[in-house]
């Protein structure tokens, strides 16, 4: 019986690896006139950017409009808010923006964000009048008009086009071998007698090392990207204050925002501030820095603004 079954897993192996192998050799076949007729490098590399970039726009109009949607937020009119828009326009004349829609929504906590491109909009929950003060207010705004001058969400949803093509081309090229190798592998196990020695031998081990390396890019790729956003962050912060000369005005508006918000934002999360960093693979993770940290870094602002201040006040004197 043992041998009759170690026979068979013989034959079923053979014709395994025969299988494999002409998969091989016709995909290599199928290949053969493609290779021919390719473009050059400088060619290939421009048409596969320019096509991630296209679709990483169109994406995020795409996404910005069913977000719009989703929201169901109304205009906020200026005969409503005078105050509000005569501090906007303000805030408007000094930066690199055009004048944004005010958006009122009910939104899952009290925060404020911005979507999409050139004029774009800004979406606030009607809590944050109740919330902030109108300087705490303007500094958010500020905050958000700032995401809008360098246009974030735009580049990073497209970072992330031109990512997933590159690991969707790096896997396109990796799949073909980690298939083969695979194959062989389990082939020449049964050949062996022995199935689950397969993902031991040095085949299989490069067929797992290769998907690693490719997941493993991904990740890395990704964590650069997550980096970036936190960056964005903390920028639109320092912006803020360079406009509004108001970095403690900024730091209480987050620390009423954290304080009024939920646990659980749904969807939304991503778009909203908060402060669940509690390790550093979440922190990893996190489109924004710790809440904790960006109030820390706009009140040591604050206090060396004061200082700069008191130091030119007391040069002045002697």
């Amino acid at each position: 019986m043992a041998v009759t079954r170690r026979l068979l897993m013989a034959v079923v192996g053979l014709l395994s690896l025969l299988v494999y192998l002409a998969a091989a050799y016709v995909g290599y076949m199928l290949l053969l006139p493609v290779w021919d007729s390719r473009p050059s490098p400088l060619m290939a590399t421009l048409v596969i950017i320019g096509t991630a970039i296209a679709l990483g726009v169109l994406n995020y109009w795409a996404a910005t409009a069913q977000l719009k949607r989703s929201l169901d937020a109304v205009e906020l009119s200026r005969a409503r808010v005078p105050e509000v828009y005569r501090r906007l326009d303000t805030l408007v004349d000094q930066m690199d923006v055009e004048t944004p829609t005010l958006l009122l929504a009910e939104l899952p906590v009290p925060n404020a964000f911005a979507i999409g491109g050139g004029a774009g909009a800004i979406v606030v929950d009607r809590r944050l009048f109740r919330l902030l003060s109108v300087s705490e207010f303007e500094a958010l705004l500020a905050h958000e008009l700032a995401h809008l001058e360098t246009r974030d969400a735009l580049v990073q949803t497209v970072a992330y086009s031109l990512v997933q093509t590159f690991i969707g081309l790096v896997g396109l090229v990796v799949f073909p071998i980690v298939v083969l190798t695979g194959g062989i592998a389990r082939s020449l196990a049964l050949l062996r007698g022995d199935p689950s020695s397969w993902s031991r031998s040095w085949l299989g081990r490069a067929q797992r090392y290769a998907l690693q390396v490719v997941a493993g890019l991904g990740f890395a790729v990704t964590l650069l990207i997550l980096g970036y956003s936190r960056r964005r962050e903390l920028a639109a912060d320092d912006r803020a204050i360079e406009i509004t000369e108001n970095p403690l005005g900024l730091a209480r508006a987050l620390a009423k925002i954290e304080q009024a918000s939920k646990p659980d934002p749904g969807l939304l999360r991503q778009l909203y501030v908060h402060n669940e960093a509690d390790s550093d693979l979440s922190r990893l993770l996190s489109t924004h820095p710790p809440i904790d940290e960006r109030i820390q870094r706009l009140q040591e602002r604050a206090q060396h603004g004061s200082s700069t201040k008191v130091s030119k006040s007391s040069g002045s004197r002697r």
